[in-house]
């Protein structure tokens, strides 16, 4: 999901700059609703982190990442997540890949805007209890995600200075399905083993699932 540099005029990185600034600020009064929503962020910046760094290749015009979203998504919670990524990607670039924070703000849209989409359509209802989650819903959840995370790719790509052939981006499209087909599991197991601990302080503090409901 990363778009490598040099693909998008400066231009156009203002408008991406601008757009995530605006998304950001505009969830940032839920970083004030408890202590624990912060903490939560910060855990969720250090797991994606950790997902990118456990498995990168460049694809193309982008690079293939594990990046673990379903599963921090539902054990920790949306704002954590939507901050989390955003987080990580500056983290990384700070630590080991300084060229890519010129994109910061396009890769960082790149898995912002997808979230979007999975919480305000099943997301939220699977986080407040009124779903069940199934192994059924995690692969749609998963699906839908990494569809909008391919779209968005595109969406850049289209826009960029660098002409890039139609190929070459379904080429990085469908290099992403053995870890859509790995993450439902890495998922499900996150959820079942915080569920089996959600009554102890650390896990309740740290993770936000005990609205989650698993199906039976």
């Amino acid at each position: 999901m990363h778009i490598e540099p040099g693909f998008i005029a400066p231009a156009k990185l203002v408008f991406a700059n601008v757009t995530a600034v605006a998304v950001l600020a505009g969830h940032l009064k839920d970083a004030f609703r408890a202590p624990a929503v912060l903490l939560r962020t910060l855990l969720a910046a250090a797991f994606f982190s950790v997902f990118m760094e456990s498995f990168h290749m460049p694809v193309g015009p982008s690079e293939l990442h594990f990046v673990g979203a379903m599963a921090i998504y539902l054990t920790l919670g949306y704002f954590p997540t939507l901050y989390g990524f955003a987080l990580g990607l500056l983290l990384q670039g700070l630590l080991f890949e300084p060229q890519d924070l010129v994109h910061l703000a396009v890769n960082s849209l790149s898995l912002i805007v997808p979230l979007l989409a999975v919480h305000h359509s099943v997301g939220k209802r699977l986080a407040e209890g009124r779903r069940d989650l199934s192994w059924k819903e995690i692969v749609r959840l998963d699906a839908v995600y990494y569809s909008g995370v391919m779209l968005m790719v595109g969406f850049w790509l289209a826009f960029a200075e660098v002409e890039t052939p139609f190929f070459a981006w379904a080429k990085f499209a469908a290099a992403y399905a053995p870890l859509v087909l790995i993450e439902p599991m890495v998922t499900m197991s996150a959820v079942r083993l915080l569920k089996r601990w959600q009554e102890h302080k650390l896990v309740a503090r740290c993770f936000d699932i005990q609205a989650l409901r698993l199906a039976a």
